[in-house]
């Protein structure tokens, strides 16, 4: 049986940026909270699996397409399905449309880990997901590691507050794009374009009272962002490209 989630997203003005465009980070709370969303709808939202198997979802990748900008009061028709369980990751697919036109798509890598050791579930065991992907919908691009370049142009440290931490306890992934965006200076940057693509990867939690170290620099067209904690162990990834208007 092929399972597809539809909900619709006002775009407020608490999302848009200087620009009057949804920012990146409001973009992918809108794909997580779809996601959220759909996991209820499934039987194996965040209260449910921690019940039944004492597990927490987090996000391990996340990637964006835009066909053009979204700005605000925009109303988003989101589709999203999951593509079924492989090993200790599950790939969830999105279609945004607006005014029944589509807008942009979307992918993000799920796993679900122990709440107390972090050692990862296999998801061919969970039985919810069985039989409920999204069939002929699955999409076909795989997420994977962000080449980074050896040397960085920029350095910025970024401590981490009570405001960017959610239910689980660390910092929620949608955060992760507001610090590499005030790191490479996406309002100066911004100016006459919209964001075409992005991809993030999350190497290893951040907590409330860390701080981290936010390396830039851009290669072609590609601005690209790099945290780092004070231990020296990677954080996250960041890639973001830039269309004009």
């Amino acid at each position: 049986m092929s399972v597809c989630y539809e909900t619709q997203f006002r775009v407020d003005s608490r999302d848009v940026d200087l620009f009057n465009q949804c920012r990146p980070s409001a973009l992918l709370g809108i794909l997580q909270e779809a996601a959220t969303q759909a996991a209820l709808e499934l039987g194996v939202s965040g209260p449910e699996i921690r019940r039944k198997y004492n597990c927490l979802w987090m996000v391990t990748r996340s990637w964006v397409e835009l066909d053009g900008p979204i700005r605000w009061n925009d109303l988003l028709d989101v589709k999203t399905w999951h593509r079924g369980a492989s090993g200790v990751s599950s790939y969830r697919d999105f279609d945004l449309f607006r005014e029944g036109k589509p807008i942009g798509q979307g992918t993000t890598v799920w796993v679900m880990a122990d709440v107390d050791s972090r050692k990862l579930f296999r998801m061919k065991d969970l039985a919810e997901f069985r039989g409920t992907d999204g069939g002929e919908r699955n999409k076909s691009v795989k997420l994977r590691r962000i080449p980074m370049p050896e040397v960085f142009d920029r350095r910025t440290r970024r401590d981490l507050r009570y405001s960017d931490t959610d239910i689980n306890g660390h910092v929620n992934n949608v955060h992760y794009a507001d610090f590499a965006c005030d790191s490479l200076h996406l309002e100066e940057l911004g100016k006459g374009k919209f964001v075409r693509s992005l991809q993030i990867g999350y190497v290893n939690e951040c907590r409330a009272g860390e701080a981290i170290w936010v390396d830039t620099a851009a290669r072609g067209d590609e601005l690209l962002a790099r945290g780092e904690g004070e231990d020296g162990v990677e954080r996250f990834e960041f890639a973001l490209n830039l269309a004009d208007l």
